[in-house]
């Protein structure tokens, strides 16, 4: 069950950082700046994700 809820986060992560990369592009970021702010998008879910997991299982 946990694998299962990280591949889910993981996954969801993913597809806001591609959103977030898709919306940079459409609002004039260039490519380079697109990825780094999908990337940036990917980590922050991540970190909340991981921080909230961190926190339940204390």
């Amino acid at each position: 069950m946990q694998v299962l809820t990280l591949i889910l986060a993981i996954s969801i992560a993913f597809n806001l950082g591609c959103a977030s990369g898709i919306i940079a592009i459409y609002a004039g970021a260039g490519t380079a700046q697109a990825i780094l702010i999908g990337g940036g998008t990917v980590g922050g879910a991540m970190t909340l994700f991981l921080a909230g997991v961190g926190v339940y299982r204390r």
